[in-house]
């Protein structure tokens, strides 16, 4: 195999995994760790509805006291019978994945636009796929956010919100209407709840979260002890966030919202200022699902956080 052959395969395989990269979840040492924990009541192990905010699916709960009965609907599209491509398969399918298929493997076998020229002219024709490759994904992605079917509005800013439950899953639910005042109050959870996790303050957390959501924090604090590091958040800001749906099961309410914020998420060695993770000055953004519940009309408690896709 030749010097370009082996140029065309190494890169062709460092571009698949650069791909794979936006896919798989890296856990992060924000509150949830960037994990997916919980309970959402009968919906726990259902997809929230899609968002303007959050317009791709969550990820399955990874730790949850709910028993375990996974519904058949997960990870399928929360709007309409086959889905926002007209019946497409996940990832690597139709417009898309004819790119990946046709380009990247020709690419590593010599086979892809001006394959059989020169040295030249197969790195220029490498740039052009890695250049349609760019559109195509940007097309895609334009094109599901473009025909997403909105639910609730932006926090803050909109009004009362009913949530639209699926009673046709669950005959027991009812609707539930969130008011301005609910959305300041699960705004306010965000900060109070990141700011309390970066002290390790277990007792700010019982008063903010339900016990489950508490027994993770702890054992991801416990976790982060028993490396000798600290997790410090710090600059919570929420840029967006919108209603994905509320309901109510008996004397219990629900309401899952979908949040967009940016924060400094920094990990340091225990007892020092050395940073062993995250970057201590600039913001990252996140996007994460975190669902409330309340009961019998006392305040709103964290009940879940889910990561998307």
């Amino acid at each position: 195999m030749g010097f370009n052959s082996l140029f065309r395969a190494a890169f062709a395989l460092l571009l698949v995994g650069l791909i794979a990269c936006v896919t798989v979840s890296v856990a992060e040492a924000r509150a949830g760790s960037g994990f997916s924990s919980g309970s959402r009541g009968s919906f726990t192990y259902m997809p929230p509805l899609s968002t303007p905010t959050a317009p791709f699916a969550a990820q399955p709960m990874q730790r949850s006291f709910a028993p375990t009965a996974p519904s058949p609907s997960y990870g399928q599209p929360a709007y309409g019978g086959g889905g926002m491509f007209g019946g497409a398969g996940g990832f690597g399918t139709g417009l898309l994945g004819g790119f990946l298929g046709a380009g990247l493997i020709g690419m590593m076998f010599g086979h892809g636009f001006g394959g059989g020229l020169g040295g030249g002219m197969s790195f220029f024709g490498l740039m052009i796929q890695i250049a349609l490759l760019y559109f195509a994904i940007k097309f895609v992605i334009g094109l599901f956010v473009t025909r997403i079917n909105p639910v609730g509005g932006t926090m803050g800013l909109m009004g009362a919100s009913i949530g639209q439950p699926r009673p046709a899953a669950v005959p027991s639910v009812r609707q539930v209407t969130v008011t301005p005042e609910d959305f300041a109050t699960f705004e306010q959870g965000l900060y109070a709840i990141q700011e309390a996790y970066s002290r390790e303050d277990l007792h700010a957390l019982r008063e903010m979260a339900t016990p489950e959501m508490v027994s993770y924090f702890a054992e991801d604090l416990a976790q982060n002890a028993g490396h000798g590091t600290v997790n410090r958040v710090s600059q919570v800001k929420l840029l967006q966030g919108d209603l994905s749906e509320a309901w109510g099961e008996g004397s219990v309410d629900y309401a899952t919202v979908a949040m967009r914020f940016s924060l400094i998420d920094a990990t340091y060695q225990r007892g020092s200022d050395r940073v062993v993770g995250g970057d201590p000055i600039h913001p990252q953004e996140v996007t994460e699902i975190w669902t409330f519940r309340r009961d019998g009309g006392g305040p709103w408690m964290l009940s879940a956080i889910q990561q998307i896709r």
